[in-house]
């Protein structure tokens, strides 16, 4: 394991060096020092006596804040007007397999890179740790590492790595440093996330093998190729994304497969609640945008009222389970299940809309959930108990700590203004666009989200001041400074969603126009693309046709074409991509 792991390093590091691969736009090569960056700071603590237990977080913190200020470098460099993988670096890997390191970023998976650089730094700022902080910070850097890596990786076997590598940090960190029955919590989140990899495992190497044998050339694991040769049979694709499906379903997690997540968030550390929301339970709802609608689209669009079916059964099942709770982690738990249920409705609607708002919901849900977990953890510092039984009038005695989970909790929610609203309305807006019905039996989820949040915060934070209560002690001013980014991005993005829907509605409608191509009786409901104008078809898809849509008397995008005249992603006209 440790020869593996450090040939992964060292040719890691090769790549990082080599400026020939599409590196960023100052020939700094992001991705690699984006993942190589926590490794680093990992072996930096590695190399430290214990006894000097108070520089382990001081280099954790500064190797967080380091990676995610490049993070925020990548959003800043990025090209809204380029639907394609950018910041792009390929080098061979084990050659005679097909495996390279293949990496790059595009709107989908943009915002969950600067997501996970931005909320680490803050969960090791927020929740300080009393024993063992050597392998305690250790383990948060490479679980950083392992999360950059999933979000970049264009290679199945890479993704499969990072996607297995990140079990092992959070594991320990449930195990050690949690609470009450932390090894039964840690071992069946280990073991739920271990069985739906196995059949991923499988997939992959299936998919692999029938895809050189289609193709008669040698075997691949790359997925920007498999994606554009789409060359297995349906039977197989099918066979194949339900292998991927239940990994990503048990990363989601998916009802019935749900049953880890509220006992990994219970007794998880503060720190570990807030990564886990924040970042782990979007490996599988990424998955299912970039793996399943990329590699397997005809076999989505065949298992979406399935899916959609899931994702509805899982907003109603949590919003309800959420409100019997008695425990306030445990609550904000279940609320996760509610809103995942969310993304994956979006996500299967199959519509631009609700891709987007998938994603959005993805970002923001990790930015709230996130900093519930946040101040549910301060909570427990202060009164040592999360029975909300036990939690009176907290209100009256710290106002300001109370106005800042209002402000959450109503993110949480959805209020319109914040950031929760935009993503559920887009994902509801596209379900009614493809899947009316699913999408009106998703409304209740929203009103039953607001009844358990709301109901939970009166008993929480109202009525009389009990004796235990009253002296629960006031925002501190570092804790002010730890939360504050979370509540301006909360704020932000509730009411200037824009910066994020130009970066990421290019990528999504690049990948409908694959789906489009890709799948016989699927028709776009969304997207000014069907097919050919008719001026295209002899060829004009050159550089006039790049620019037809800012023409006023410009070509006709509402007709339908036949399918062996559908245009192909690299000829298709897509709104606003430039391509």
């Amino acid at each position: 394991m440790s020869a593996v792991t450090g040939t992964i390093l060292s040719t890691l590091a090769a790549t990082a060096a080599d400026e020939g691969h599409g590196a960023a736009p100052l020939g700094f090569p992001l991705i690699p020092a984006l993942i190589l960056t926590p490794l680093i700071g990992a072996v930096i603590i590695a190399l430290i006596p214990r006894r000097r237990a108070d520089l382990f977080q001081q280099i954790a913190v500064i190797t967080a804040v380091i990676t995610g200020a490049m993070s925020v470098y990548m959003l800043t460099a990025f090209d809204t007007h380029d639907a394609g993988y950018q910041f792009v670096i390929k080098q061979p890997w084990i050659a005679d397999l097909g495996i390279s390191l293949h990496f790059g970023v595009d709107g989908i998976s943009l915002f969950l890179i600067v997501l996970t650089g931005v909320i680490f730094p803050i969960a090791m700022l927020g929740a300080k740790v009393e024993r063992d902080p050597k392998p305690y910070y250790g383990w948060l850097l490479v679980l950083m590492a392992a999360s950059m890596g999933v979000f970049s990786s264009l290679d199945l076997v890479l993704f499969f790595a990072f996607f297995e590598l990140v079990l092992v940090p959070m594991y320990f960190l449930i195990g050690l440093w949690g609470h009450g029955r932390r090894i039964y919590a840690a071992t069946k989140f280990f073991l739920y996330t271990m069985f739906g990899s196995a059949f991923m495992l499988v997939g992959l190497v299936a998919l692999a093998v029938l895809n050189a044998r289609a193709v008669g050339g040698p075997i691949t694991f790359d997925l920007v190729e498999i994606a554009q040769n789409q060359a297995i049979s349906v039977e197989a694709g099918r066979w194949i994304f339900c292998a991927f499906a239940i990994a990503f379903a048990v990363k989601v997690p998916l009802f019935p497969l749900h049953t880890w997540l509220p006992d990994a968030h219970t007794e998880a550390p503060t720190a570990g609640s807030v990564i886990l929301a924040a970042v782990m339970l979007k490996l599988g709802t990424y998955g299912f945008v970039r793996f399943g609608l990329d590699l397997f689209p005809e076999a989505s669009h065949w298992a979406a009222p399935v899916m959609m079916t899931l994702g509805v059964i899982g907003i109603i099942y949590g919003a309800i389970c959420a409100t019997m709770q008695k425990d306030l982690k445990r609550l904000v738990a279940y609320s996760s299940i509610a809103h995942l249920g969310f993304i994956v409705l979006g996500v299967f609607s199959l519509t631009v809309q609700g891709i987007e708002g998938g994603i959005l919901i993805m970002v923001n849900h990790g930015i709230s959930t996130g900093a519930l977990f946040l101040l549910v953890g301060w909570v427990y510092e202060r009164r040592h108990t999360r029975q909300i039984s036990e939690l009176s009038g907290l209100q009256k005695v710290a106002p300001i700590f109370a106005g800042v989970f209002t402000l959450v909790m109503m993110s949480s929610i959805g209020l319109p203004g914040l950031n929760g609203f935009p993503g559920e309305f887009l994902a509801l807006l596209g379900a009614f666009t493809g899947a009316r019905w699913w999408g009106v039996v998703a409304v209740v989820g929203v009103i039953l989200a607001a009844l358990y949040l709301l109901w939970a915060y009166q008993r929480v934070f109202h009525g009389p001041v009990t004796e235990p209560n009253k002296g629960f002690r006031e925002l501190r001013l570092t804790e002010g400074l730890v939360i504050a980014p979370l509540l301006a991005l909360i704020v932000f993005l509730g009411i200037y969603p824009k910066p994020m829907l130009d970066r990421i509605e290019p990528a999504v409608e690049k990948l409908l126009v694959h789906v489009d191509e890709s799948v016989e009786d699927f028709e776009v409901h969304d997207i000014e693309f069907i097919g050919p104008a008719p001026e295209a078809e002899g060829g004009g898809h050159g550089e006039d046709a790049e620019h037809g849509g800012e023409d006023e008397g410009g070509e006709e995008h509402g007709a339908a074409a036949d399918d062996a005249e559908r245009t192909t992603p690299q000829n298709a006209e897509l709104k606003g991509t430039g391509n």
